[in-house]
């Protein structure tokens, strides 16, 4: 059975939500934001895992190119895009936005932005 997961990510915590193919939460927790601990706790599913979503932010590069360094299969949404669906929840939390995210995952109603590689951001221009 497939699942999917989202990050909904802060400097010090990320908040994780773990749904299945019909959409029910199998798992959330909020986790330090430190490549170890989200890996760690992903670990339990990585077998099962189709996509593991995250909005563009100012932790995006980063997170991105390690988790793909690392072969998780990770996504990453538009921000702009995703934010016109949560905002439709009732309470904006960290954990109701990872919640709402994993099912946009599920889904598959996001608009997926390509992440440049560590190198291109660091490699000196002539």
């Amino acid at each position: 059975m497939s699942v999917f997961a989202a990050l909904d990510v802060s400097q010090e915590l990320a908040a994780v939500c773990v749904v299945n193919q019909e959409g029910s939460i199998i798992a959330e927790a909020k986790v330090a934001t430190c490549l170890d601990a989200i890996t760690a706790y992903l670990e339990c599913w990585s077998d099962e895992l189709e996509r593991v979503g995250m909005e563009t932010g100012p932790l995006a590069v980063w997170l991105w190119n390690t988790r793909v360094a690392r072969g998780l299969p990770i996504i990453c949404l538009d921000a702009r895009h995703a934010n016109g669906v949560l905002k439709m929840m009732p309470n904006k939390t960290d954990r109701h936005d990872a919640r709402g995210l994993a099912q946009i995952v599920r889904t598959g109603w996001y608009k997926a932005l390509q992440i440049k590689s560590h190198e291109a951001y660091v490699t000196p221009r002539c």
